[in-house]
């Protein structure tokens, strides 16, 4: 039995298609294969030697050690798109509270309770709460990815032009767009051109603080920033600024920080992107699946330190390597399983970035020797046999 270590509490639909195959899930298992996890910060945490795989129920993986999980040939996993939708809705709600001072009016609606003629209170009073429709006005998105996609296609339908950039758009991402979305070749015509700019974009050294006083000064003047992102790729800072000077006229986040909460122009969201039901069970879903592929098949989808790698099973045993991406490790690996005897049936070799990923198909006996000595090249990180008769 496999034991998968839970981290953040798992939706049961997930934890139980597990279950009902070779695995034991719980927040206390010992010497765990496979770890599902949300928002717990793993950097500080060491990994057990038979740890294979990490999933990240969710996209976002900025608190898992990816780089340090390469090296030590554990392959983390994420759940792109399982949760977009939910996402999506978030982000219209956002900028529905940008546009229109709902929050407050709520608020002070109810502080008439126990006074007289709440009725006519509210309608001489509620001129103060008004604000603008989305219709007729530009939406930019940076990132047009599974959530930026589904916003910028959702605002097209609610009357907005919509500008969009993302400089790694897949073509199949491009497909899933309206034709009517304008294609930016870079983030700064879609400051230039926006009413509401929102942000959906992975925290990285590049992206991290995107939004500054720089590109405030570029945008329009009263734009509304909706970050359902990360909150690292805002300048709080320059922020606070903008918004005291009316640069930017709303905020919105779902990454409260000291610095945002206590800013009185900003919308804080407690991180509800994903958090509907039917997210968190698809996350899990997901996360499960990929976490069963890899630990039984050695199969790798939706990884973000490893290539995708599927090959169906077509003989009695795999080889899995996990290695550096540099010259001569195939070679090596192949000249291994030659002087040892071992015929390879069928070979697949994926690469991304620096890492590399090898699965090798035989029918002879690969015995420990075989392992060991795979394992002594330079640049390999990880080898398991997985036999299946």
């Amino acid at each position: 039995m496999n034991n998968i270590l839970l981290m953040n509490k798992i939706a049961k639909i997930g934890t139980d298609r597990l279950e009902r195959e070779l695995y034991t899930c719980g927040a206390d298992v010992e010497s765990p294969v496979g770890i599902m996890v949300r928002s717990a910060k793993l950097h500080d945490m060491t990994f057990n030697p038979e740890l294979l795989a990490i999933a990240r129920a969710g996209a976002g993986v900025n608190n898992i050690p990816v780089a340090r999980c390469a090296e030590e040939g554990i392959v983390v996993f994420n759940t792109p798109g399982a949760n977009a939708n939910g996402v999506k809705e978030l982000a219209i709600c956002a900028m529905l509270l940008a546009s229109r001072d709902i929050i407050g009016g709520v608020n002070w609606a109810r502080s008439l309770a126990g006074t007289a003629d709440v009725a006519k209170q509210v309608e001489a009073g509620k001129a103060k709460f008004a604000g603008s429709e989305l219709r007729g006005k530009t939406l930019g998105v940076i990132g047009l990815g599974a959530i930026g996609g589904l916003v910028a296609n959702a605002a097209v339908k609610l009357g907005m032009t919509v500008v969009g950039c993302d400089p790694y758009l897949s073509v199949a991402g491009a497909w899933n767009l309206d034709h009517h979305i304008v294609k930016a070749a870079t983030y700064e015509e879609v400051y230039a051109a926006a009413d509401y700019i929102t942000l959906h974009v992975p925290a990285t050294e590049k992206t991290t603080g995107m939004i500054n006083a720089q590109t405030i000064a570029s945008m329009k003047k009263g734009v509304k920033i909706i970050n359902l992102a990360r909150a690292e790729l805002v300048n709080a800072a320059d922020l606070a600024v903008a918004l005291e000077s009316g640069a930017v006229s709303a905020y919105v986040t779902d990454f409260p920080t000291e610095e945002t909460v206590a800013m009185p122009q900003v919308v804080v969201i407690p991180h509800l992107g994903g958090s509907t039901e039917e997210a968190e069970e698809n996350c899990a879903l997901m996360a499960a699946d990929e976490l069963d592929e890899y630990i039984r098949y050695g199969n790798i989808q939706n990884s973000v330190n490893y290539p995708a790698a599927t090959l169906p099973v077509s003989a009695a045993s795999r080889v899995c390597v996990l290695h550096a991406n540099v010259p001569a490790v195939l070679a090596n690996i192949s000249s291994v399983m030659a002087k040892d005897g071992i015929n390879i049936e069928n070979l697949l070799n994926k690469s991304k970035g620096e890492n590399a990923y090898t699965i090798l198909e035989v029918n002879d006996p690969v015995t420990e020797k075989v392992e060991r000595d795979i394992a002594a090249l330079e640049g390999v990180r990880r080898v398991r046999t997985i036999r299946f008769s």
